[in-house]
């Protein structure tokens, strides 16, 4: 076989890789269900949280964008960020060991860490988000692996991380509403702000 020959099999190649790729691609995108919330402002306790959309709990991929919200809030009022995510957990309020974590993460300061999941949040504008305040969670193809006991993921991505977060949710057959089951992922550290990076 001449240089030629191998070059042009070479190029072959190079091109079914990529289409094979950009097929990948295209199916992964194809299997993930997006879902968009805007918010014109953040919850200031429990009562506003249940007069937003998606309140009434039916809807995971709702909740889990509450249950941002509501965490985002401990950095301002503790009590009124416990009280949302009790009610965002249903019938398993927080545990001890659960206010615990929330308390770890931002006493370090690290409360723009719930603010990356919000659109427009980057390490480069120290986590500011647009307005008014968007959240995209979405559904992947292991989102609902363990759906027919119950149980669903809903993933976000963060500004701030390579990859998507995830919350777990838990259905309650006799009312239809889905409520918090673990939400520790989006507590994960991501990329510093800009403000706070000695090498920016």
């Amino acid at each position: 076989m001449g240089l030629l020959d191998s070059l042009f099999n070479l190029g072959k190649r190079e091109i079914r890789n990529a289409a094979e790729n950009a097929l990948k691609e295209k199916a992964k995108s194809a299997s993930q269900k997006v879902y968009s919330y805007t918010f014109e402002k953040m919850p200031e306790n429990l009562e506003e949280l249940k007069a937003m959309r998606g309140a009434d709990l039916k809807d995971p991929a709702t909740v889990a964008a509450l249950c941002v919200l509501a965490l985002d809030r401990y950095g301002k009022d503790r009590e009124a960020c416990f009280a949302m995510m009790d009610y965002l957990k249903g019938p398993e309020p927080l545990t001890p060991y659960e206010k615990q974590m929330i308390n770890n993460q931002h006493m370090d300061g690290k409360d723009y860490v719930l603010r990356s999941y919000l659109e427009g949040a980057a390490p480069e504008n120290n986590y500011t988000p647009s307005q008014p305040f968007t959240i995209k969670p979405f559904e992947n193809p292991y989102s609902r692996e363990n759906y027919s006991s119950g149980y669903i993921k809903i993933f976000l991505n963060s500004g701030g991380a390579d990859s998507a977060r995830y919350v777990v949710l838990r259905t309650k057959p006799s009312t239809g509403q889905w409520f918090i089951n673990q939400f520790q992922g989006l507590l994960s550290g991501i990329r510093i702000p800009k403000e706070q990076d000695k090498w920016a």
